[in-house]
């Protein structure tokens, strides 16, 4: 991770004056799948930022060849908790969850998943995907919103045209373009912008969000610092523009924004919890209703988390064992 003038009287910055400082946080790849496994490039969490806004969680992936990794192939899994976004540039999913919904993740569409109190669901790479290519999101629900039943949304963006930019606005809003999608925490930002080479964009963007931008296929620059392919760029809150630029090759970014969580949260495989025996709990409950584990007795009279399933479909994944240490929280 590098960190380049991260200074703290930016938050003094006057209205127009540009940020210029950002953290670049740095992927690491992450198999997903068995034998032939899709890599993912991992930039949120890390050790030493775990939120952007409330979101906190970012893979990115290909362009993969699906006949030489297999694709995506995550069968059932549960979450808590937390709501994902799932964002395609190339390529089909297949996604089918315990609430009820069958939906098709396509170029360009918004498919938000609220886990709420508790979720499971599949994401499958259709028959036929000969490429692969696209960001999976996720966000932490706030206190009041946690426990919510859970939920599903599909909203398909117009893009907004700039001088040598396109903008989708799929979470949020943003030069004029207002996404319906209703989120269930505080203020968010999701957008994808394209930018042609050598063009470059100035965005109007709220003082209090935090923001990330994310290098999605070639090197970019932010704020005049450069930005490298797959990196993530970190702006603190404190100013009301931004500037991301491509080179000549072009560019395809994915900015994600929003005001600080400011709640602990404790984050642990696919679960979302405010402390360790929370997440004890979560997993303990999934183990139990996928029938890996018999059922404890503190859960006896429990409404199942995790929802009844479709049959005939692949059978979903156990919970890993939890560590022998205490989770701590992220902040």
């Amino acid at each position: 991770m590098t960190n380049l003038d991260l200074r703290p009287e930016l938050a003094t910055l006057q209205p127009g004056q540009l940020c210029t400082a950002i953290e670049v946080l740095e992927p690491r790849e992450v198999p997903l799948g068995g034998l032939r496994a899709m890599t993912v490039y991992r930039t949120l969490p890390q050790r030493g930022r775990s939120f952007v806004g409330a979101w906190c969680f970012l893979d990115h992936y290909g362009p993969d060849d699906v006949a030489a990794t297999g694709g995506m192939q995550v069968p059932r899994h549960p979450h808590t908790g937390l709501a994902t976004v799932s964002w395609l540039f190339t390529g089909r999913i297949d996604h089918l969850d315990s609430g009820g919904n069958e939906a098709a993740v396509v170029p360009g569409e918004l498919n938000l998943m609220v886990a709420g109190r508790g979720i499971t669901h599949q994401e499958i790479s259709s028959a036929g995907t000969s490429i692969l290519h696209g960001v999976q999101l996720w966000y932490a629900l706030p206190a009041e919103t946690r426990f919510d039943e859970n939920r599903f949304a599909h909203y398909v963006p117009d893009p907004v045209l700039r001088p040598g930019a396109s903008v989708r606005v799929f979470i949020g809003e943003l030069l004029g373009s207002a996404s319906p999608v209703d989120t269930a925490t505080p203020p968010l930002l999701g957008a994808e912008i394209v930018l042609e080479p050598g063009a470059s964009i100035v965005l109007e963007v709220p003082r209090d969000f935090e923001l990330g931008v994310l290098a999605e296929d070639a090197d970019l620059t932010v704020n005049a610092a450069p930005l490298p392919h797959r990196s993530l760029a970190y702006v603190p809150p404190g100013s009301d523009t931004l500037e991301i630029a491509a080179g000549d090759a072009g560019g395809r970014a994915i900015l994600l924004g929003g005001v600080p969580l400011g709640e602990q949260i404790v984050m642990w495989w696919n679960f979302i919890g405010r402390d360790h025996d929370e997440i004890v709990e979560y997993r303990r409950r999934y183990q139990a209703e996928m029938g890996f584990e018999p059922p404890h007795p503190d859960d006896a009279g429990k409404r199942d988390l995790f929802g009844a399933y479709p049959e005939g479909q692949p059978a979903p994944l156990p919970a890993p064992p939890l560590p022998i240490s205490r989770l701590l929280p992220r902040t």
